[in-house]
Formats: structure tokens, C-alpha cells, sequence
């Protein structure tokens, strides 16, 4: 099971997380003692040896010792060595994954995250994992310096343009888990948010064999609520507004019906057609006053994924 997290870390959800969390807190708590030595014997030392008056004249002419020096030279030395030791192991078992390690591909752009498996199905800012698995992520980026951090399972590595990155997990028990970028990557950056959804492993095989993840097809809900959510969990926000304002693409705001005059200087009428298209190839036709920002969708949302964003547009008015 996942171990409660303590008042410095979040909960421990992966294999290594234990590893990485004991040596932060040796660590930590080092540094607590020595600390609490050096500041006591510091005021110590400021009083006993404090001048009692403006004339009284230093009643010892000592200039260093050796045994002391040695102990404050030697001791933290061997410390350094200790932890340096102890965190290049970690390291190690955090940056070579096991050999039975499922492989997921992760692309990062501006800003979301998609994630293709082995049987050649994607999501979009969800990873689905096995539980009790080691799963290995290849990661690169389409644009700009990104960095994968999952708190949880003590991971984080930057995800690079032009080149390839990789990281692994082995998640302890079935649950979410927050995905943040933690390097500053533009206007969105704080809204590229993903979550990985660790599924019991025998659920997992069974959504690898029919190439369909769980909440994919929106069976039974609201497509209006649906695609509220995924406006949000697919990081529409942080380019398209629903108040209006201005942002990197037009507001969704009373879109849908509109007559939208394009760079090319045809007019569109904004219905489902175009939406869609918009959504699958972003770049066929551009509203005048944008520029061709938005990447494509195709093969990153499903049937009713794409249909649940329409009728969250539609709705507001």
C-alpha cells in the first residue's frame, strides 16, 4: 500500500519513493543536529568568553588546534562522502528501469502532455499504468524545454526538444497522481497539468486489448459536464476563454453560430463541422487577428471526447 507522506513529502506512491524519502530525511535531520550544535556552542563561546570590561585584555594567546581542526575537516568529509554514496545509488536505481518495463512514449508541447502505448493508442494529459508494473517513459519534446515531475513517485526529468529523456515508475497501488511541468515554458505553463491513472494491473491488460482507456467513451454523462471537464483537463484554458477575454485563440464565448472571417479572407459560420475540424486540424483554416498556434488533436481524443467539447461550446452562450 502507499505510505502516508510526512510534513515535507506527499504520500509515497511508487517503489522508490521509500528510498529517495529516507535519504532526504538523514539528510534533513543531519542537518537539524548540526545546526542545533553550532549555534549552542556559538552562543555558548559568546558568553562565557565575552570581554567583562572596555580594558580586560585576552587571557590566552592560542592560535588553532589541531585535533580540532582535523575533526571539523575529517568529520563532515566523511558525511559528504556518506550521502554523496547513498544519493548516487538512488539515482542510479531511479534512472535504469527494469528490463520488463512496459515502454510509454510521452510528447510534451505547449501545453499538454500525450502519451502513446505499445498496441498504438494515445491519451492526452493521462497516463495509464499498470499497478505493481515497472513502467519506462520516453520522453521528448515537440517545442520548448519542459520537465515531468510526479510528487508521489518521487520522479522528475526534463523532457527536451530534438532529443530523447527517459524515467521510470513502478506505481505501489491503483489511484490519480498529479503530473506538473516544472520548468516555465510560457504563457500556460501553470495549467500543464496531466494525471496518471494507475489501474489494477488485470483492468489495465484488459484496456491494452481493446485499445480504449476508462472515461474515453463518456457512456451515460452529461456531454455538456464532459466536456467541461475536459476543456479543462486537456488544457483548452489555456489558450481559448469562456468569458470572452482575449487569450492565445479566440474565447469560446457565444462561438458557436458566429460568422468568423479567416486570414484568407473567407468567411466561416462556426457549427459542429468546423469545430471539429478545428479541434483535428487546427491549422486549415486560421480566425483573422490569430496566428496558426494550436496543435493538432488527431488520434489524441476520442469520438466522445471530440463530441463532448462541441456541446460544451455550443452551451455557452
Amino acid at each position: 500500500m502507499a505510505s502516508s507522506g510526512s510534513f515535507w513529502m506527499p504520500e509515497q506512491g511508487s517503489t522508490i519513493a521509500a528510498d529517495v524519502d529516507t535519504l532526504f530525511d538523514f539528510i534533513y535531520y543531519l542537518n537539524v543536529i548540526f545546526f542545533v550544535l553550532i549555534t549552542a556552542a556559538t552562543i555558548y563561546f559568546v558568553v562565557k568568553y565575552k570581554r567583562k570590561s572596555d580594558d580586560q585584555l585576552a587571557s590566552s594567546n592560542v592560535g588553532h588546534n589541531t585535533a580540532l581542526e582535523a575533526a571539523w575537516t575529517f568529520v563532515p568529509l566523511v558525511l559528504v562522502i556518506i550521502c554523496f554514496v547513498w544519493g548516487f545509488r538512488v539515482f542510479l536505481d531511479q534512472s535504469v528501469a527494469p528490463a520488463n518495463a512496459l515502454e510509454v512514449q510521452v510528447k510534451a508541447e505547449k501545453w499538454k502532455w500525450n502519451f502513446q502505448y505499445s498496441n498504438g493508442s494515445q491519451t492526452l494529459n493521462e497516463l495509464f499504468a499498470p499497478a505493481g508494473r515497472p513502467v519506462k517513459l520516453v520522453m521528448s519534446s515537440k517545442d520548448v524545454l519542459h520537465s515531468f515531475f510526479v510528487p508521489n513517485f518521487r520522479i522528475k526529468s526534463d523532457v527536451v526538444p530534438n532529443r530523447y529523456t527517459s524515467v521510470w515508475f513502478e506505481a505501489k497501488e491503483p489511484g490519480d497522481y498529479q503530473i506538473y511541468c516544472t520548468e516555465y515554458c510560457g504563457t500556460g505553463h501553470s495549467s500543464m497539468l496531466a494525471t496518471v491513472k494507475v489501474l489494477p494491473a488485470e483492468e489495465f491488460d484488459k484496456a491494452m486489448l481493446k485499445g480504449e482507456w476508462p472515461g474515453q467513451s463518456g457512456e451515460g454523462r452529461d456531454p455538456v459536464e464532459w466536456g467541461k471537464e475536459l476543456y479543462v483537463s486537456k488544457t483548452c484554458n489555456a489558450c481559448h476563454s469562456v468569458d470572452g477575454s482575449r487569450l492565445v485563440g479566440p474565447s469560446f464565448k457565444g462561438l458557436f453560430g458566429k460568422d468568423e472571417k479567416m486570414t484568407d479572407g473567407a468567411t466561416v459560420k462556426v457549427d459542429e463541422n468546423y469545430i471539429r475540424e478545428s479541434i483535428m486540424d487546427p491549422n486549415a483554416k486560421i480566425v483573422e487577428g490569430y496566428a496558426p498556434a494550436m496543435p493538432s488533436f488527431a488520434g489524441q481524443l476520442s469520438d466522445g471526447q471530440t463530441d463532448a467539447l462541441i456541446a460544451y461550446i455550443k452551451s455557452l452562450k
